[in-house]
This record gives C-alpha cells, structure tokens and sequence, in this order.
C-alpha cells in the first residue's frame, strides 16, 4: 500500500516549485509508504510516491515506474492479485520485466491495451500513468473504490492528484474553502459521501472510474468502466443449494488465496464472528501462516460484545497462533489527537480499526485480512430482513391520504420522549426502500442542518448533495433484498468502512485487505443473492471453509466489530479530551455517535488554518 501524487501545471518553468509542493504531499503521506520516497518530473508534470513494499521489496521495484521505452511513468497505490497470471501472458507476447512486482505489470498491460486492461485487474487500486508521448495523465480506480484518490485545481492553474485529501493541501496549491454539500453529508451520512469532499473543487475520482487529463485539464467527466450496482439489477439466476454451497466454497477460497499474495507475512483480524472465522480458516487451509489479531476492553468482559473467548475458540479451531491485545479508556484518549491525524475526512467510525490496526503493526505485519464486506455480500445485516418488509408497510401507509400529516406529531414527540431523534422523521421517509435505508444509516435528519451548519449553508448543501433523500437515488435492483445489498455496498460500505479502513490501516502503515470486497467475487454470486437470504448465505459461507466453521459460532447472535465508545466518551474528561464539543442537539440519552461527529468535524476541518 502506498501514497501517490501527480501535480500537472501550465508554468513548465517553474519546476523546482513544483517539486517543492509534490514532496510536501508525499511528506504528509509518510505513514501510507514508509519504505521508499521518489519523484520524477517532466515536461510540465511532477510525479511523487510513498511506497510500503509488499512485493518485490527490491529497490528496483520503487516508483515512480518508468516504462522500459521510457514513454510511460506510473504511481500505483493497491496490489493487483492476478498479476502474476498477466505477467505470463505479456511475457509469452514478448514483454521482458526487469522486476517481479505487480507494478510493473500495470504499465506493461497499459502500454499494451490502454484503458481496455482495466476489467482485467483484480484487485484494489488507484494510479495514475503519464504518457510522455501525448502529454497525458490517465487516472483509474478500482470498483468497489477500496482505494482513494482526490483531484484538485490549484492555485496556479494545475491540477494535483493525490490519495489523501490532507496530502493535497500540504501542497499549499489547493483551496480550503468548505464544499456545503461535503459538510451536510457528513452530518447526514457521518462520513462525506463520494465524490464530495468537505472542499470546494476537491473530488473524489468515483470507484470503477478513470479519466484523462491534458494540460491540467480533464478531458471529460470521469468515465464509468464498472459499475457494481449492475451485479444487483441483472437476472437472478437458479441453482440448487447444493450447487450454490459448492459455488459460494468454490469463489471464496478463490479470492482469500488470491488475497494471500504477498512477499511479506499476513495476519488475520480475527473476531469472534462468521466472516473473520471464514478468513482464518481459508488461509489456514490454504497452508497459510497466518496469526489471528483480537482486540478486547474490559468494558465488555463477560457481556455478549465481548469477542475474545470467541475469536480464541476459533483460532484454536483452525490452529492458529493468537494475540489479544486489551484497548482501554486511557490509551483512546492517548490516542485521539493520532487519530484525528490520520483520519483523512471526518467519520464516525474507524476507531476500532484503528486500534487492530496498531495491534498488527506492533505484530511486525505490513498486510492483515479483514472479513469486512461479508454481510454486504451475504445478506448478513439485520436490513436485509427489516428494510424491504417495513418499506412495504410505509407504502401502504403513505397511499393513505394525509397520513403524513397526521403522523407527524406523534412521531416527533415518540422521538422526543425516546430520545432517538431519527424517529421524527419516519413519516417523511417511509414511504420508499430508500427512505427506509436513509433512517436506518443516516446520523442526523435534513432539518436537524440548521443548527449545524447554520440555514443558508445547509440549504446550499442540500441541493447540491441532491436526491431524496439526500445523496440517494433509485436503487432499482431486481429485488428488495438485491436493493438492500446494493444499497449497503454503494453507500456504507463504499463511504463509511473502505474509507475508514484505509486510513486507520495507513495510519499504521499497515496494508488492509478485503477478500470479500472482490469485484471478480462478485460477479459471481451476486447473481444468487435472493438465496442468501433469511441466514442461508452466511450458513453458506461458514461452510466454505474446507473444516466448517462450528455451529454454535454460526448460531451466536450478531455484535458486530464494535468499541465502548459510549463509556469512553462520557468517561472521558476535558483535561484528556479537550475539544470534545457539547451542543444544543446533543440531548440527554444521545447516540455518541453525534457527539463525536460535532467534535471530529471541528477537528479534522481545514477552514481558515
């Protein structure tokens, strides 16, 4: 995993500026790529990388790549896992290699294909390759958008690229003005949806994505060359359970061994849930050496949140080596200031990758698994069940004439008394799948903005987040479930979890990896999401390993990876925690989650500094 930056200006002079700003991005993003620093400039282009050596740890494999005819540079950021199946092919076409890293083979198959190589990559990526000949910067990312990548018009006329957007400011080319529609996002959502940014004129290069850009210029809008979304509106196709076991088995140790692709050791993040079992036990089967990584807190000792026996039943079960590490209030609030560091755009979430994150890097370990993106996939959130049947209900309900109206008060005052905000807006939003997703996952309601951001910001914001609700459009999937997943994976997953774990792996230099988040994974079991329903597909997939998964670890009920974050918080003193922020919408009875978004907001803003 690594740090990349392009910065293209019109001023060709002016290069020892330009080397000066693309190695204060690189500076900023040190811990993305502690291994190695390089730039390499031309004709009106500045290229800078940070690299964390993965494969071939040589030196010769650092970047920025150049091309063995010199016409082509790269920064890459992400590991290609079929490299090694690409490299064959353009060696059997007559392409010699002077290094064995993936990188090398990105440019090769460029040179050789240009953007049609893009649905031949699996893996987790965002690059960028100057063409010496036409002057041109190609950008591309992958899918699911596991990896980041910013762009920014700078002060000079350029345009910068970047893999964090702190990283583009620390070029002091980029402006800070606040972007309406990245704040009331957040506030909304508790991370900025893509392709905003909490800045005016930074964006996001959307997942599945790639675009040209001449002179410092974009060519045209970015260009979709996968969309996921497809896997949930194509035709549902039928198999026996039988048939559709041997396949999800089949598909899924695929993809963890294609993901235990590295020439350094792998870890595991091992909790005491099914999609971390699964990984644990694939890569055990595999032949793996891999250490399964628990974190624990006493807070939650002896409770059902509580996933350390768990997690040493399961690595026990597979023969794994096990550490726990114990988080406790203390190093959070020891930690906070390193965290609001690393925490690239504002989240609510993070933390608790953050903290396994720190428990494998202690380990030595440059690569972890994750069994993040499981549920999306495996119809395993309670939602999937929720969702589809209490969005039918709000349909009937809404055809009513006035039932709006009528139910406003009530639902207002319920929230009220409850002390759960959200619950006011149920008449306004019940009347769609979308909607009922939005109350699920959103963190503050659209009227709640005003006393966030204040009444004219939040209007702007509003209209241009666009949709209704905001940021949302028609899932238009082929089923309320398929809606469902798609849903989870275009929003949550793609906004809140990929974004969070890179940065709180980064944060560590430590490179995260999502076997389940496989766009090639996809495609082939996406088509069968109907059968997953109801637990079938998480029963399906703690079938996959070649030793099952034992039923009383299937049969537990669901946590999820979480923190004591609510006693942390009200624990927490100012003298620890000094900028922890009250305000007038942070009623007794809270979520803590929106105390923490008004305290990270104000921390991690760049307005005015």
């Amino acid at each position: 995993m690594c740090g990349i930056v392009a910065l293209l200006s019109k001023n060709t002079s002016d290069v020892f500026v330009q080397r000066e700003a693309v190695e204060a991005v690189c500076e900023r993003m040190k811990l993305r790529g502690p291994d190695a620093q390089s730039i390499w400039q031309g004709e009106g282009v500045t290229l800078g990388h940070r690299r964390l050596s993965i494969l071939d740890l040589d030196a010769r494999s650092n970047q920025p790549l150049v091309s063995a005819d010199g016409r082509f540079v790269i920064v890459f950021n992400g590991e290609i896992y079929n490299f090694r199946e690409l490299r064959k092919e353009l060696a059997a076409d007559g392409v010699r290699f002077r290094t064995t890293s993936d990188t090398e083979v990105l440019l090769a198959l460029f040179a050789a294909e240009g953007e049609a190589m893009l649905p031949r990559l699996r893996g987790m990526f965002a690059f960028a390759i100057w063409d010496t000949l036409r002057c041109e910067l190609f950008v591309a990312r992958d899918p699911y958008g596991i990896k980041p990548l910013y762009y920014a018009p700078t002060t000079n006329g350029g345009l910068l690229i970047a893999s964090q957007v702190k990283a583009l400011h620390a070029s002091g080319l980029v402006s800070r003005e606040c972007e309406p529609a990245g704040l009331a996002g957040f506030y909304i959502w508790g991370s900025v949806p893509e392709p905003w940014t909490l800045y005016r004129g930074v964006r996001a290069l959307p997942p599945g994505h790639f675009m040209r850009i001449h002179g410092g210029h974009i060519d045209a809008s970015p260009i979709c060359w996968h969309d996921i979304r497809q896997h949930w509106r194509g035709k549902e196709l039928q198999l026996s359970t039988g048939e559709l076991q041997d396949k999800v088995q089949q598909a899924v140790m695929d993809s963890v061994r294609v993901h235990l692709v590295a020439d350094v050791p792998v870890s595991v993040f091992l909790s005491g849930g099914i999609d971390s079992a699964v990984m644990a036990g694939i890569a055990s089967g595999l032949g793996a050496k891999v250490e399964g990584i628990t974190i624990g807190f006493d807070e939650f000792s002896g409770q059902n949140d509580d996933e350390v026996p768990l997690a040493a039943v399961i690595a026990e079960h597979y023969g794994l080596p096990h550490v726990v590490r114990r988080v406790s209030c203390t190093e959070f609030t020891q930690d906070v200031p390193r965290i609001i560091d690393a925490m690239d755009q504002p989240t609510i979430d993070g933390v608790n990758t953050w903290f396994a994150s720190k428990a494998a890097a202690e380990r030595g370990y440059k690569v972890v698994l994750s069994g993040m993106g499981g549920d999306e996939l495996f119809c395993g959130y309670p939602s999937f069940k929720m969702i589809p049947r209490m969005s039918k209900l709000g349909r009937a309900i809404t055809a009513i004439p006035g039932s709006r109206s009528m139910l406003h008060a009530p639902f207002t005052s319920f929230a009220n008394i409850r002390s759960q905000p959200k619950l006011a807006g149920v008449p306004a939003f019940m009347g769609s799948l979308e909607g009922m997703y939005f109350l699920q996952r959103c963190l503050f309601l659209p009227e709640e903005l005003p006393l966030l951001m204040g009444n004219e910001m939040a209007r702007e914001g509003l209209a241009r987040l666009g949709g209704a609700p905001p940021s949302m459009s028609p899932a238009k999937a082929r089923s309320g479930l398929a809606a469902v997943g798609l849903l989870e994976s275009t929003h949550y997953l793609q906004n809140q979890l990929l974004r969070d774990s890179d940065w709180a792996s980064m944060g560590h230099s430590l490179e995260l990896r999502t076997p389940f988040v496989d766009a090639a994974l996809l495609r082939i079991l996406g088509q069968h999401v109907s059968a997953f329903a109801n637990g079938a597909g998480k029963s399906m997939l703690a079938k996959s390993p070649l030793k099952p998964i034992p039923d009383f670890i299937i049969n537990r009920p669901k946590t999820g990876f979480s923190l004591p974050m609510a006693k942390w918080l009200t624990e927490a003193t100012n003298q620890e925690i000094p900028f922890l922020v009250d305000h007038p919408l942070l009623k007794a009875g809270s979520h803590w989650a929106r105390r923490w978004a008004v305290t990270v907001i104000k921390e991690t803003s760049l307005w005015g500094r």
